[in-house]
């Protein structure tokens, strides 16, 4: 029988290696802080157990699939899940709009909502949240563009004159900016729609 001082990391390389222990290790581990976090938000204790098992889902999908990397790191990367299925939960009982989906989507538009309810604002928090944690791992040039624009609320012909490219230059930079961030929160797990 495996200790359970043993890392998340170790745990999970033996998982992947067949070893079922040692995610039911893990699990046990990390089950109470994951299952009070969820009841912190939804506040039912039946609500709370199917999200915890549909994150169980998630969570032993995406390590069956390879798509685990955040090595040592494996209660934040289970509880991101979660909160996006709490999200998700939340999202379906506002009915809040749907985003658009075709080639036209613009990832900012998260940030227009004008609804006050206390579920929206709490989305409209953690996709903030998430959405500023993205920004900073893009590269300079894109960032610059990014902060003008939505931020600061420049057009494209002033973002041209401050940082001294070509309108198409700032067009072209915020297209590969959306594309880099859209890449970023699928390989992250993180719901940016709303």
């Amino acid at each position: 029988m495996l200790s359970t001082n043993l890392s998340d990391e170790f745990l999970v390389k033996k998982y992947l290696k067949g070893d079922v222990n040692s995610f039911k290790l893990l699990l046990n581990k990390h089950k109470d802080r994951v299952f009070s976090f969820i009841f912190s938000k939804v506040k039912d204790k039946d609500l709370s157990n199917d999200i915890f098992q549909d994150a169980l889902i998630k969570v032993i999908n995406s390590l069956q699939k390879g798509k685990y990397n955040e090595e040592g790191k494996f209660l934040p990367w289970m509880m991101r899940i979660t909160h996006n299925l709490i999200i998700d939960y939340f999202r379906r009982q506002s009915k809040m709009r749907k985003v658009r989906t075709n080639d036209n989507f613009d990832i900012f538009d998260v940030l227009a909502s004008e609804s006050k309810n206390q579920d929206d604002l709490m989305i409209k928090d953690q996709i903030n949240n998430d959405l500023h944690y993205l920004i900073l791992k893009l590269p300079n040039d894109q960032q610059e563009i990014v902060k003008l624009r939505y931020f600061e609320e420049y057009s494209f012909k002033k973002i041209s004159k401050i940082t001294g490219v070509s309108i198409n230059t700032a067009l072209g930079r915020m297209r590969y900016a959306l594309l880099n961030l859209r890449k970023m929160a699928d390989k992250l797990h993180i719901d940016l729609k709303t």
